[in-house]
């Protein structure tokens, strides 16, 4: 497995909760865990994140954690699987923050479409699927 060079790691207060979510709702795969502290290393198709039961070091926490965590941050986790994820997401009525839309972007003289939604995990964390 290649690790990416930028690699988010995620606090979470429920690990289980959370780890259901990443796996059975959005379709991320287990590459490998911990169990102390509860810890997962996940990925989906080219994008990798971490998350962890939050614990008591604090060298690792800028602040307090309050739901919702994350605030003024979201993930863009890139997809040609966005519709099929929204489905299972309503199937299993777990709200959307926003729903499936096209959107563009200008980069320099062009401009770049992507269709995407947001939905913000268990513990409010932000992740816009595009």
């Amino acid at each position: 497995m290649k690790f990416n060079s930028l690699v988010p790691e995620l606090y979470v207060v429920n690990f289980q909760k959370s780890l259901d979510f990443y796996v059975h709702a959005l379709g991320f795969t287990i590459e490998y865990r911990r169990e102390d502290p509860q810890f997962a290393f996940l990925s989906y198709q080219e994008n990798q994140l971490m998350i962890q039961r939050v614990d008591n070091d604090f060298d690792f926490h800028t602040g307090a954690l309050e739901y919702p965590f994350g605030r003024g941050i979201n993930f863009q986790i890139r997809t040609n699987e966005v519709q099929q994820i929204v489905e299972k997401l309503k199937d299993m009525n777990y709200p959307l923050k926003r729903e499936l839309k096209d959107s563009w972007y200008q980069v320099r003289n062009n401009s770049l479409g992507y269709r995407q939604f947001l939905v913000m995990d268990p513990d409010g964390y932000l992740l816009r699927f595009s």
